[in-house]
């Protein structure tokens, strides 16, 4: 029952178990949907979806499963004539709502066939008929927990389409971040540690149970040194350029880290298109402004974890000749491809976060510096999911390219 409908989910990205479907299945036996497509919807849902954030997938794929269910696009033109005219003022009473039939999907779709061969005049406030208040289950601005709402606007939110509305875009996580958002992922990546200088003054709750109990129930209180997060972060920009459309993505990363107050060491700096010589204090790059690429190399240790942001797109020259610095007056010895290399073999832990979304990395200009230098750095995309899995990268150790 509904196999193609599991197929849909799973096209949509949704992680549906065989466990879940089967649990749907007995749900759906044990009449639990109450023979409605708006409880079929609400009962899939809370069986099937296990995080808000693939409310709006789940949308998606359920409207279009059931995109046939609603089909005013076929009905007459008298018909329509009918909906639109002024509502007359009419009241839905508790009794009408109590004595509603309830349908399932096949039977609806019979009863629609059947309503446009017979009907022949409009019809408000009635229980049978297309049109409009009442409780029939065709038609709008009445009420019925799972008819097919034609024309109007809902107003009880129990017509069959309920997830064409999609209420739930925000949950996204394919979505590009905001601030909140960007802080929320950043707080994953920590890593406490007590092997730190200070004061004990945290309570030991282990160790002091079991110190008295060796006590034979003496209270000894057992200290220790707060746990810290020593994770040391080194952010480095692409700045300018073709970056200029992602500016306000960029600035809200850059407020959230700015933000986040919980890594060990924090350090920013700035590049155009590709890394040479010089990393630069200020978005704008200026030459006056800068630190030599060698002595980060040389100063930072190799437990840093670097976040490097950027489009990855450029000419190729730009990227694998000598001299393909753009800026005028300035020399790269050392072409940009390898100054990656040095930084990915020095700082093993270190992903390329790309605002362009991934679907076009294969096919856009740019497209050949994009799978370059994602071949030296784990490239993901900037929104909730990639940096959810830039984070899960930067706490693991990774293979690391080896120079040609």
């Amino acid at each position: 029952m509904f196999t193609k409908f599991f197929y849909v989910l799973k096209d949509s990205g949704l992680p549906v178990s065989m466990n879940e479907w089967q649990t749907l299945l007995e749900a759906l036996e044990a009449g639990m949907a109450g023979s409605s497509l708006t409880g079929f919807y609400y009962l899939c849902r809370s069986v099937l979806v296990k995080t808000e954030a693939h409310y709006d997938r789940f949308d998606m794929a359920f409207a279009n499963y059931f995109s046939d269910i609603e089909t005013p696009e076929g009905l007459p033109d008298k018909i329509w004539e009918w909906l639109d005219k002024e509502l007359p003022d009419m009241q839905i009473s508790d009794e009408m709502r109590r004595n509603h039939q309830k349908l399932d999907l096949d039977e609806l779709k019979r009863m629609l066939e059947e309503r446009l061969a017979e009907q022949n005049e409009e019809h408000h406030g009635g229980n049978r008929w297309i049109g409009t208040g009442g409780t029939s289950p065709f038609g709008h601005s009445g009420y019925h927990p799972g008819g097919i709402r034609i024309g109007g606007a809902s107003r009880n939110l129990s017509a069959v389409k309920v997830a064409g509305q999609r209420r739930f875009q925000e949950f996204r996580t394919d979505e590009t971040l905001g601030i909140r958002q960007f802080q929320v992922a950043l707080r994953k990546l920590r890593q406490f540690t007590t092997r730190l200088d200070g004061a004990r003054t945290e309570l030991d709750l282990d160790s002091t149970i079991n110190k008295t109990c060796d006590n034979a129930g003496r209270l000894e209180l057992i200290w220790e040194r707060p746990k810290e997060n020593g994770i040391k972060v080194l952010l480095l920009m692409d700045a300018g350029g073709s970056m200029v459309s992602y500016s306000r993505l960029c600035n809200q990363l850059f407020t959230a880290v700015n933000r986040s107050n919980h890594f060990k060491d924090l350090k920013i700096f700035y590049f155009h298109n590709c890394i040479y010589d010089y990393l630069y204090h200020d978005p704008w790059c200026s030459l006056n402004n800068y630190t030599e690429t060698d002595y980060v190399l040389n100063t930072y240790s190799a437990d840093y974890r670097v976040i490097i942001v950027g489009d990855a797109s450029m000419a190729p020259y730009e990227l694998m000749r000598k001299g393909g610095i753009i800026e005028w007056g300035l020399y790269n010895d050392r072409p940009g491809i390898d100054w990656f290399k040095r930084i990915r073999q020095h700082f093993e832990y270190s992903v390329w976060l790309n605002p362009i979304p991934k679907n076009y990395w294969m096919w856009m200009e740019g497209a050949f510096t994009i799978n370059k230098i994602s071949e030296v750095f784990p490239m993901e995309e900037l929104t909730i999911d990639g940096l959810q899995s830039a984070i899960d990268k930067l706490k693991s150790r990774q293979a690391i390219a080896t120079s040609s």
